[in-house]
Parts: structure tokens; sequence; C-alpha cells
């Protein structure tokens, strides 16, 4: 009895574990096909593209950050006597990585836009960072009712900014914090306007 018990288990052992890179691979393409059925794309050989073209962004994202990273920590251990020394070879290194970053993300919206219209290249653009900057600016609208159509657009201006950011940001971490970011200069720039944020967030609670 207890051999016909463990039958199941050393069946699901004798299973191959997935291989680490068929893994990631298979992720981004769901991330990407996640992403491609918010936009309304009927054209089926359109839709394929474009989920290459996010998934492939993920990949090429990733072929930045894991060695921007393991120099990172390479330049702390080896200058972990000399602050100065250290801060000096973290900064070539960001500045490395941020400048291939930004000529990735160029290229990568160029792309985009030869397949999509603005709103869709739009819509992969909060996909790819979880729909944070327009469910934050619903929520300042909610907190703030009789903002101004200038502070309403400075509001989307800065979280538009924070979206391009995260977008090429590496993690789930990183692209929140960024956001986070912003959102800390908005509130300073709307308590300078006089805007009560505790107000606020009664009402949002309403």
């Amino acid at each position: 009895m207890a051999f016909l018990c463990a039958l199941p288990v050393l069946a699901q052992d004798a299973r191959p574990a997935e291989d680490p890179e068929a893994a990631y691979t298979r992720v981004i393409h769901e991330r990407a096909d996640k992403i491609v059925a918010t936009l309304g794309t009927t054209n089926a050989d359109r839709a394929a593209r474009v989920g290459e073209l996010i998934a492939s962004q993920y990949r090429d994202l990733r072929g930045i950050h894991d060695p921007r990273d393991a120099a990172l920590k390479a330049a702390r251990e080896k200058s972990a006597g000399d602050r100065q020394a250290a801060e000096a070879e973290v900064k070539r290194i960001q500045d490395e990585a941020k400048a291939k970053l930004d000529k990735l993300h160029g290229e990568y919206l160029a792309r985009l836009a030869a397949e999509l219209t603005p709103a869709q290249v739009d819509k992969v653009k909060d996909g790819m960072t979880y729909g944070v900057a327009p469910l934050t600016y619903g929520v300042y609208l909610k907190m703030f009712p009789d903002l101004r159509d200038d502070q309403k657009a400075q509001i989307r201006d800065w979280l538009d900014e924070a979206r391009e950011i995260a977008m090429d940001a590496g993690t789930s971490r990183e692209k929140h914090a960024v956001f986070g970011k912003y959102k800390g200069r908005i509130n300073n720039y709307l308590s300078r306007a006089g805007y009560d944020l505790k107000k606020g967030e009664e009402n949002l609670r309403k």
C-alpha cells in the first residue's frame, strides 16, 4: 500500500525541470501576449510581430541590466576600502548602461510606431509598467477634483516621464521606485499650490 502511495510522487519527481532559459523565454512571451491582447489588433501577423518586438525588448533589457549589475557588484567589492574610487567606478558603469538603454529605448519605440497607432504604443508602455501611470493619474483626479487644467497636464507629463524611465527598469521593484520618486515630486508640487494631501486622501476614501 505504501509503495502504491509513493508512485505519484516518484512520477512527479521524474519529470525534468524546465531549462532556465526556456522558462525565461516562456515568461517574456506570456507577458508580451498579455500586452498585445489589450491593443485591439485584428491583424494576426501584426499582432505576432508586435509580440516579438515586446518579448525581444525584455530580452535586450536583460542583456544590459545583467552585465551592469555584475559590474557594479565587482566595482563595489574591488573598491570597498576607497569610497571615492568606488563611487566614480559605479557612476561610470551606470552612465555607460544608461547610454545603451537610451539607445535601445529610442529604437524600440520607433519599431513600435511602425506597427501601431500612438494610442496603441501608449498601451504597450502601460503594459510594460503595470498600468501605474493612468492608475495614479486617476487617483490624483479623485483626490483633488478641483485641479486646474494646467495642473492636470503637469501631473500627466510627470507620470508619462516616469513611465518612459520605468519601461527600461529591470525589475518590478525598480519600476515602482521610479513612480514613487515622481509621486513625491507631484505631491510637493500640489502642496506648494495649496492643496491639502490629507484632505485629498479623505476624498479618495469617500
